[in-house]
Parts: C-alpha cells; structure tokens; sequence
C-alpha cells in the first residue's frame, strides 16, 4: 500500500503510469529533479509502494563515496550478485571486477553491458524497477553504467528512477525523461503543516509556510522541531544538503539537546557517510562511545540502525551536525574512522586521513595519489584530478606538490575541463621547473596550446617536451602533435623540424610502439623540403593505416592530409573504433577531436549524415571542454555541407565563427578550411568571379588561408570557377598543381580530378575520354559527390554536343546522387540540363514568351532574376557574349527593350521544365 502525498497528484500519476507500462512489457527511465527537500525521495519511495510485485533494486550517492569508482552499482546490485555467474562470461568478469569480487580491470562498456543484461535477465520473471537517489553524488563510474542501462530498457519490463538536484542538460543523464518538482502550492503547504502538527498555532502554520516556501522537508521540520523526537514516526530521508540557514540552525538546536557521548557517536555517522554501521562502532569503541551513547543516539530519532547499516533521518542532519561541529572534533572523527577501516579501504582512508590533516602530510598525499591511480584506472577523471590535488595540498615538497598538480592537469584535461586543466598546470609551472611538469603532465602544456591557443607556439613546447617525458610512446605522441600543429600553420620548415624529431625517437623501451613506429613514419613523412605534399603511394599509406588499429589519435595524420593520400576508409574506420573507444572511457577531450576528424571523411566518403553527426557531436563537446581548433574544425565541415545544400546563411555564419578563433592565431589550415566553403557556396550559385575571390586565396603566399593541403582538395572548384569566368591562366595553374600531385602519389581522386579538368579546359576531341576515364577513377577513389559533378559536367557537353539521350543517361544519375545527399543547387542544375536535353525544338505555350528557344527562354528567365550575363554565361556554360546575343533576340520577339520590362512579365508558365513537365 501507497500513502497519498500531499499536493502531489500529478506527479504520483506520471510514475503510477510508468509502472503500469512495465507490467505491459515496456520499460522507461525517468529522473526527478528539484532543490533539495522538495521531496523527490518521498515520490521514489510512492514508487517502490507502488511496485507490488516487482524487483527493486535501490541505492544512493553519497558524499564520501563520490569518488570511489563503482560504489553506488556495489550497493545497487549486492542483492543479485549471485547471478553474475548466468551472464556472459567477458560480462560477468568485467562485472566481478568493477564489485571487487575479481581483479578484472574495469571496461566501461562490458560493466554497462553486464548490468543491462542482468537487470534485463531479471526482468523476465517479474518487472523490475531501478531507484537510484541523490544522483549528484554517485561515483562517475557507476553513473556511466547506470545511464547505459537508463537508455537501453525500452524493451523490457523494467523502469529505472533517479533522482537529483540538477536538471540532466548534460553529463550521464543527457538525454533521459525528466521531470522538474516543484514547490507545493500555498494550501497544500498548510495541509502538510497540519499534517505535521495537528493543533498548531495559525500563526505557526503561516510563518512556516512563508518561511518554506512551498519545500515539504522544511513544511515537515519547522513546526515539529520542538516535539519529541520517539512519539513521531520516521520521515522518508531527505536530501543531503540543507536547504537553508534556519532549517540547519533548527537541526544543529536539537541535536545540542543529545547527551554528549551520543553527540560524538553522531558525529563519527555523519562523518562516515557510508552508513557501515561496522566501522561506526570500531571508531566510537576507539573514542570511548559505549551502548549506551548508542541507546541515546537512536533514541533521539535522529539515527536509526538496520542490520549493519546505519542511517540518519533524513541527510540533512549529518551536515547539520558535521558542520556545527569544531574543526578539532572533525579532525579527530576522522583519524578515528581511519583506524577502524578494514586494511583493503586504501581510498577511504586516504580521504579520511586528509580531511583529517591540518598540515602538509607526506604519507597521507601518497595514500591520496595511489587512490586517484585507481580512479583514473576505471575511468573516473574528474575524481581522480581532485584526488590529486588534495594531495598536492598535502605535499610538504614543492616538487612533489608539483608532480601531483601537473598530474591532475592531465586527468583533468582528458575528463574535458580544459580550463581547469590550465589552472592546474600553471600552478604546478609556478612551484617547479617546466621540465618536471612536462614528465608528470605527459607534455600537456603542448596539447592545450595546440587545442586552443597558437599552433607555433605549440609546435615549440611540444618539441621542447619530447626530451621531458618519460617513455618513447608520450614522446611519439608529442612529436606527432608538434608534426601537426605545424601542419595547421602552413609552416613546412617547422614540420620537417619536428619530423625529423619523430622519426629519431628509439622505440626499443616500447615493443608494441616500435612495431607501429614504421607505420607511423610512413603516413607521417607528407611534406618534402620544398613545403608541398610529399609522395606516398595509396598502398604504401593503406598499409601503414591497417596496421595502426589501436594508436592514440595524436599519432595519427590530420583528415586533410588523408584525403590527398586517397586513404581514406582504412583511416575512417580506424577513427570510428577509437571514437567508441573513447566514449566507453569517457575521455571528452580527444573523443571532440575524433569526431572531427572522422566527419571530414565521412563527407569525402558520401556518407554526409554521419558526417553532420559527427561534425555536431564533436563541435558540442568540443565548446564543452574548450578545444577551440576543434571547434573550428567541425564549423569547416559543416559549412561545407552547407555550400552543397545551398544554404548560403549556414555558410557564412560557419566562415565567420571559424575565421574569427583561426585567423588571430595563426591557424592557416582551419582558415583555409573556413574560406573553401564560401567559395564552394559562390562556385555552386552560379557567381564564378565570387567563388575565385574565397578560392584563390588558398594558393597565394602570405595570406592568411594560404595552405598547401587546402589548396590542392579545393584545386577542382578553383578551376572550374576560372573557366566559368573565363580565367583560363587559372584554371590552367591549379590543374597543374593537381596534376603533380596525381603524378607523385597516384591518389585516385587526384587522377580523377586531372582528366576532369583536362575535359574543362582541354580541346573537345579529348573531352569525352577525358570524362570518362574521370568517371571510372572517381569511382576507384569513392568520392560520389565528386563522381556525380563529373557526370552533370559531361551531360554538359553531351548535351551542347546534341548527343541529348546520352546527356540525359549522366545528368539523370548525377541528379540521382545529388537528391539523395541532399545537394539541392547542384540537384537543379542537372533537372534544367536534362530538360534541355529532352525538348531540342521550343515547347511554345500561350502565353507571352511563345517564339523562344528553349536556350532564349532559359536566359530570359534568368535574366528577369537580376542576374548579370557573366552569372547567366557561369550558369549556363556559354560566354558573356553569347547571352547578350540572346537577349537581343529575346527583347523584340517579347516587345521589349530593357530588363526592368523583362521582370515584369511572367515566364513561368510557357516553359515547363523539370521532372513535373516531363511527365505530363
């Protein structure tokens, strides 16, 4: 049976019909959410009443426990720990493992599998529910498993309830149902007050209710402070953290009026905060607390034992009490508790030792530093970095303080708090040398600055660190970043010098590295003396990328220079296992870079959803843990796929955002990036000589998108712009460049490309072969948008060559590609060729335009759009002079004479062009 709550109807009925649907077979989650004491525990507990028949399996954070990997799935799943064995066996060993029943190190995604397949194992007997309180302090670990099962119960009769003070916009709970309590209204406020105080003064009741403000804890407490505590029946716990001054002066009064043993008893609970009733008794025996200061503590109502628990009445009274306590009391509580843990509690006594300390404490900073290795093992970073820096607070040298500050950094930074990472080692660089920092910080210093500020001046620290570290993998991982860093600034002497530092580091320490070093030297030595792209063959670099399946991402080459070598799928799917990889350990950081890097290819591939996904998911995280240059990146790509939809705004908004973090600092390549879309964009609308303005840039010395990388990938639309606005000297130019490139690497891509602008600017007894064999190598290289605008090129000339049935054979499949990636300009203009290549003679209609060509009506429609005659020639592969041939022909068979007259009248329906037309 249920109680009814006061003023909680609506809430009560949204669980009642979660639990209804999981006696239907459908599972869900949902998290309450609200300030503390609004009552969320007294709903979950309505829930459990109202469970009937089902398994529950409860638990709850705590504060001491927050950084103790897997606590919270330890008290969770202790019940059913003896169907472990029926899971799968990699499950079970990885479950036994994170419950400390095996020495299996923890992986995050077995752990949260295994907990899904048993919570869904008992699910089949009966529905289960899932209640989990005070999320805010479960261990990082546990809350990573627990939203994994959160996500996945849909299809089982299970419903998974938590609670929290903090809306779920981001961290384990992203995503999940929530549901916002509220305070109670004015008349249910005096309800529960009467509730709680039959009797009560009018005055009383109103002043409570003002005073709580519609919080039933503080409505419950206020007016029954001064009653006796064992003539009342227990209140569901409520939350940890006082909820305002008057309600913990309240608790600290009555706990004041508890004999002075019992006081002390309570203060060792509330400093334990675990609720082991066990080491609660060793600890008071240690501080001479008898049964009878028990007797007293759990007559005062404020404590109550279970079996080998020990609980408080509600969470607000061990703050209450530990925060009233004097500091020597707390200290000595803790010294006490400390000694009465069992010789396996390493991290608790660590925590108790320091929060014990009052001066720096070698021992205890070394108990502190092997706790946050044991952290960082199971994947808990932000516990980890504050572990270690509670033990450089303790460290009595400043070397030591140093060593663990530069360490916290690190985890820091790969839990995603690159801010707080910075913080960390500028204090560590304040109290030792950089040389020290850079060993204990695996060259961070490098990382962040590559990540957010200057690419020279990460290039340096990165150089200068690889004679820090310790172990040739951190100094390859440097190197490889420093190779990079100088890449993003177009600087190719620095990345030869760095270069040449990579490929000089001894492996020998590291066996598995030195097999993968080759591989590494092969797809990093990209850049010749000369600064432009060096040869490597695609099977030399496909290679070297299949044999690096488990390599960090710093070691890898950047997407860009990925696509010139024309490996690109070996290097996507090596970013796709890498990227699960770093979701399963939660490492936020280099995940934003990952997936970066992997929509880049992934647009180069075709696969444009999963690029813009990608691109999202990596720009998101990457504003999260303050990569700017990642976040750059990713607006590259999307303004890309911007260019291709046609939407123009996007691309500029994404070029601007770009510009303004890359330009300042340096970063040629990320502006570069930025500058190619907006050319695209131009390119794509028809407006040549705009396209060359964003374009050309990218090939001239000195200017701030000025990249060699760039300049090639964008080589193709530079010199169809030129011919469209009949720069041919430039055309001419980039399809050299290409050409040389293709030579060198024999790049499949770069070869298609080659024959594609040989077709654009060469002699017509050539362009047929020329498109064909470009078609054929686009194919080779998987590059369908690129294939696609080789076909609508040569449906092109196939139609101006009046080989109409052929012209429409490749527009129609080129349209095919467009429409279904989403390139609706390019889309259009294929629709418009095929429809010229479908009607050689006019279709004359009724209307005012009867008399024209159909190459006469196409003009004049653009014409009538305000479009110049070099737009109109760009759009429609003639000359300038050519439309105004049109256009004079146009004028007199309308009776007109100028462009204003032409706006005016309607051409729309004397010409049907399309898809449409052609079916009727």
């Amino acid at each position: 049976m249920t109680t009814e709550l006061v003023g909680r109807g609506a809430e009560t009925a949204a669980l009642d019909r979660l639990l209804a649907r999981a006696a239907d077979g459908a599972g869900s989650a949902l998290l309450l959410w609200g300030e503390p004491g609004i009552g969320k525990t007294a709903l979950l507990d309505h829930a459990v009443g109202a469970a009937a028949g089902s398994t529950v399996l409860r638990c709850r954070g705590t504060r001491m426990e927050a950084g103790l990997a897997f606590a919270a799935l330890h008290e969770l799943l202790w019940p059913v720990t003896d169907r472990l064995d029926a899971l799968p066996t990699p499950q079970a060993a990885a479950l036994g493992g994170a419950l400390g029943r095996t020495g299996e190190p923890a992986n995050r995604f077995l752990i949260g599998a295994a907990v899904l397949s048993l919570v869904s194992d008992l699910a089949r007997r009966r529905p289960v529910l899932v209640v989990v309180d005070d999320v805010q302090w479960i261990d990082e670990a546990s809350a990573h498993a627990l939203g994994f099962l959160a996500r996945r119960v849909a299809s089982d009769p299970v419903v998974v309830l938590l609670a929290g003070h903090e809306e779920p916009a981001t961290g384990p709970w992203d995503g999940l149902a929530a549901l916002e309590i509220g305070g109670l209204a004015d008349d249910d406020a005096r309800s529960l007050v009467a509730a709680a105080a039959p009797g009560a003064d009018p005055a009383l009741v109103d002043a409570t209710v003002r005073t709580a403000g519609g919080n039933p804890l503080a409505l419950h407490e206020l007016p029954t402070l001064d009653r006796a505590p064992a003539d009342t029946p227990l209140p569901a716990p409520g939350p940890p953290v006082p909820i305002g001054p008057r309600l913990r002066r309240a608790f600290r009064d009555r706990v004041a009026t508890v004999p002075e043993p019992a006081r002390a008893l309570l203060l060792l609970a509330a400093a334990e905060d675990r609720g082991d009733r066990h080491v609660v008794h060793r600890a008071g025996a240690e501080r001479g607390v008898d049964d009878s200061a028990w007797d007293d503590a759990l007559r005062s109502g404020l404590l109550h034992a279970t079996g080998s628990r020990v609980e408080f009445r509600h969470p607000l009274i061990p703050a209450a009490i530990y925060d009233g306590a004097p500091l020597g009391d707390r200290q000595a509580a803790h010294r006490a508790l400390a000694a009465a843990l069992p010789a396996d509690a390493v991290e608790e006594r660590a925590w108790h030792l320091a929060a014990a300390a009052d001066a720096p404490d070698e021992e205890v900073a070394a108990l502190l530093e092997l706790a946050a290795a044991k952290s960082l093992r199971c994947g808990a970073g932000p516990a980890g970095a504050r572990t270690l820096l509670r033990a450089a607070e303790l460290s009595p040298a400043p070397a030591q303080a140093a060593r663990r500050l530069a360490a916290a950094a690190r985890a820091a930074w790969e839990a995603g708090h690159a801010e707080a990472a910075r913080q960390l080692l500028d204090d560590a660089e304040r109290l030792e040398s950089g040389t020290d920092v850079a060993r204990a910080s695996s060259g961070l210093r490098g990382i962040l600055e590559f990540a957010t500020g200057i690419p020279e001046r990460a290039h340096h620290h990165l150089i200068r660190d690889m004679d820090a570290v310790a172990g040739s993998r951190d100094a390859v991982q440097l190197g490889s970043v420093a190779v990079r860093a100088a890449w993003s600034a177009g600087r190719s002497d620095l990345q030869q010098q760095a270069l040449q530092r990579l490929l000089a580091v001894d492996a020998d320490d590291d066996p598995a590295l030195a097999g993968q070093l080759p591989a590494l030297r092969t797809l990093w030595s990209c850049y010749d003396r000369a600064g432009g792209p060096a040869p490597i063959t695609p099977a030399a670099a496909r290679a070297a990328a299949d044999r690096l399946v488990s390599v960090a991402w710093e070691l890898l080459p950047p997407a860009p220079l990925v696509q010139l070598w024309g490996v690109v799928q070996p290097v996507r799917d090596l970013l796709r296992v890498q990227a699960a990889a770093l979701r399963d350990r939660h490492e936020l950081a280099a995940l934003a870079v990952v997936l970066a890097q992997g929509a880049v290819l992934d647009l180069d591939a075709g696969r444009w959803g999963a690029a813009e996904a990608a691109a999202v998911d990596g720009l998101q995280l990457a504003r999260e843990v303050g990569a700017d240059h990642v976040a750059t990146q990713c607006h590259g790509t999307l303004g890309l796929l911007a260019a291709a939809r046609g939407d123009d705004g996007a691309v500029d908004g994404h070029a601007r955002w770009a510009l303004e973090v890359s330009a300042p600092r340096g970063v040629r390549a990320l502006s570069g990036a930025a500058y190619w879309p907006r050319g695209r964009a131009a390119l794509f609308g028809g407006r040549p000589d705009e396209a060359l303005d964003h374009l050309m840039p990218l090939a001239r010395p000195g200017h701030d998108a000025a990249h060699p990388t760039f300049a090639l990938l964008a080589a193709a639309d530079t010199a169809e712009a030129a011919v469209q606005a009949g720069r041919l000297d430039v055309a001419a130019t980039r399809l050299a460049a290409v050409q040389d490139w293709a030579r060198r690497s024999g790049a499949a891509w770069a070869e298609a490309t080659v024959h594609r602008l040989q077709a654009l600017t060469g002699g017509s007894g050539t362009a047929e072969a020329s498109y064909r064999r470009a078609l054929d190598l686009a194919e080779t290289a998987g590059t369908p948008f690129e294939q696609a605008r080789t076909r609508m090129l040569y449906g092109e000339w196939l139609r101006r060559a009046r080989r109409r049935s052929d012209a429409r054979r490749q527009l129609a499949a080129a349209a095919a590609v467009f429409d279904r990636l989403g390139a609706d300009p390019l889309r259009r203009r294929s629709l418009r060729e095929q429809d010229l290549a479908d009607a050689p003679p006019a279709r004359r209609g009724p209307g005012p335009a009867a008399g024209l060509t159909a190459q006469e009506l196409r003009v004049a429609r653009l014409a009538s759009d305000r479009l110049t005659n070099r737009e109109i020639a760009a759009q429609l592969l003639i000359s300038p002079r050519t439309v105004g041939h049109h256009l004079a022909n146009v004028y007199p068979k309308l009776g007109i004479s100028s462009r204003t007259e032409l706006a005016r009248i309607d051409l729309a329906g004397d010409l049907r062009i399309g898809a449409d037309a052609r079916g009727r």
